[in-house]
């Protein structure tokens, strides 16, 4: 059964990934959505054309998407369709890694690990149709709202209205349009938050937890979220958590940057970085709250926040 962990960009996906990467027992694959590339559009590791940020997946145009989809989580790696495709040093030297990866995982009965953000309006048809077990980050919206202004990021809300299955299954959408030309970038990123929240809880069979619960107790979360995957909580687990999370330097074997596949994650002591100021000013941040209607409350570690969810899940 492999796994998929998502949730919006800056909510703490790739760090809880690699979290549940730790014990040895999954290959990593890193956002294969992602309309860009790298990471994404290598057939090598999905062979389906990405039309969108976000692309939304259902049973009503799946056609393509299963096949590729169940190569991937079978972790059968396609060497021709990479080599027809990209060739550059770069695109080479990440053919030899995945493949390499998924040829080694595969013989030695490890799971796929799928690592994207890009998923996260499509968790329902991961969990239904591929069996997946989903695991969805929600991360508080005002801490959220400030990493986007931090970077600079803004969001572009013609690439979920232009999908019609999308606005179909979750109208909600439509009350989008106003934001489609604004330059208020705060309400952008707010509304964004808000209706990936709504989605998500609208959506059985999947895993919600917050980023702040992880964060606090790393430890105690993640062996949940390992129960939950049906991942073995070993000990070399929970010592490279604790150095990945606690230690806040790379020593001790923790993630760092480095490799072919870096991702928005790099070792820290997570309780700290709850502590961390937003840079937001207090009308923004009151502003904040009242766009997305409430906040959240946090979670106990691990567990899901109030909504719906997988009823076969432990916990």
């Amino acid at each position: 059964m492999s796994v998929l962990v998502t949730g919006l960009p800056r909510s703490g996906t790739s760090w809880t990934g690699r979290m549940l990467a730790a014990g040895g027992d999954v290959v990593y694959v890193n956002e294969p959505l992602n309309p860009q590339h790298p990471p994404g559009r290598c057939p090598g590791v999905l062979k389906a054309s990405v039309t969108h940020r976000f692309q939304y997946i259902c049973d009503d145009n799946s056609a393509n998407w299963l096949p590729a989809f169940r190569n991937t989580i079978a972790l059968r790696y396609g060497f021709r369709d990479e080599l027809r495709v990209n060739r550059s040093p770069y695109d080479l030297a990440r053919l030899l890694r995945y493949g390499t990866a998924f040829t080694h995982g595969r013989l030695t009965g490890r799971r796929a690990l799928l690592d994207d953000p890009f998923a996260v309006l499509s968790a329902g048809w991961f969990a239904s149709r591929l069996g997946c077990r989903v695991i969805a980050l929600i991360r508080d919206p005002v801490s959220f709202v400030a990493s986007w202004q931090r970077l600079g990021w803004t969001v572009h809300f013609r690439e979920l209205l232009t999908q019609p299955l999308l606005v179909r299954d979750h109208p909600a959408a439509l009350g989008l349009r106003p934001l489609l030309d604004s330059d208020d970038h705060l309400a952008k990123t707010a509304a964004l938050w808000r209706f990936t929240r709504d989605v998500l809880l609208d959506t059985t069979g999947i895993h919600l937890v917050t980023y702040e619960s992880l964060a606090a107790d790393p430890i105690d979360g993640f062996r949940a979220l390992y129960t939950y995957a049906d991942l073995r909580w070993s000990l070399r687990a929970e010592r490279r958590v604790r150095a990945a999370c606690l230690s806040g330097s790379t020593r001790g074997g923790a993630f760092s940057w480095t490799g072919l596949s870096r991702t928005a994650y790099r070792p820290m002591d997570s309780r700290r970085a709850l502590e961390s100021p937003t840079g937001l000013a207090p009308d923004q941040i009151a502003r904040i709250h009242t766009l997305v209607e409430g906040v959240q409350e946090h979670g106990q570690p691990g567990q899901p926040i109030t909504g719906r969810r997988d009823t076969d899940s432990p916990g």
